[in-house]
């Protein structure tokens, strides 16, 4: 199961929890690219911080296809442009 899927499983079932709130902050500073207080990370427990370190693996993988996918766009729009 991919930790985001997990992740927010997790939050579902514990919303008002530490964790669920740390984890739900960190999906939302990750999406805004806002800002996000490393120190947050330190107070979750040993689980919960993994999770956390495997959804930001999974964000930047995520991040690494969406901008393989529009440079896959720009190229198809340049070479129609060209025909």
């Amino acid at each position: 199961m991919n930790a985001i899927k997990t992740a927010r499983k997790m939050i579902s079932a514990h919303p008002a929890s530490e964790s669920a709130r740390t984890l739900a902050q960190l999906v939302l500073a990750l999406e805004s690219e806002g800002s996000f207080g490393v120190t947050d990370l330190y107070q979750l427990d040993l689980a919960t911080f993994e999770l956390a370190i495997d959804i930001l693996k999974e964000w930047r993988i995520d991040r690494y296809y969406v901008g393989k996918a529009k440079l896959f766009d720009l190229s198809m729009q340049v070479t129609t442009l060209r025909n």
